[in-house]
């Protein structure tokens, strides 16, 4: 069902350049194309974001659940991805924030999608964030 909704919601921003599926009540969403590290295809994710300077953070939450979310396992594989915001495309290398970066990044994640704090709060992982830099060099996304 989650990957049904996913998709209906990725077809949907990117017909309507983000005024459809663009947003989780006050959340933006962006959508965040990766590489499967199996399969070699390309796979895209609707995702909350919050936007730091040049950099967009994002939490692999998976709603609590106990296992990372794929794109989490895809981007550790290959950190180069692609985003789309509303529309426009964005070629991006993702960073995994260090715990410490993490912790700071928690309040202003939870101030955008309070939620975030209920899905820590479900499970013994640890929920990674990662900071989505544009890359600079106007190389394409993930191949």
């Amino acid at each position: 069902m989650e990957r049904i909704f996913a998709g209906l919601n990725a077809s949907l921003y990117r017909v309507s350049g983000g005024k459809l599926g663009g947003r989780l009540g006050k959340a933006p969403i962006l959508l965040l194309t990766t590489v499967g590290r199996k399969s070699g295809q390309r796979r895209t994710s609707p995702l909350l974001y919050r936007q730091e300077g040049d950099r967009y953070l994002i939490a692999g939450s998976h709603r609590g659940t106990p296992t990372h979310p794929d794109w989490v396992l895809n981007l550790r594989a290959n950190p180069d991805a692609e985003v789309q915001i509303n529309s426009k495309t964005i070629p991006v290398t993702a960073t995994e924030l260090s715990p410490a970066e993490r912790d700071a990044a928690w309040p202003g994640l939870d101030a955008m999608y309070p939620s975030f704090a209920d899905y820590r709060s479900k499970t013994d992982r640890t929920i990674p964030i990662f900071a989505l830099v544009p890359r600079s060099d106007g190389s394409a996304g993930p191949r």
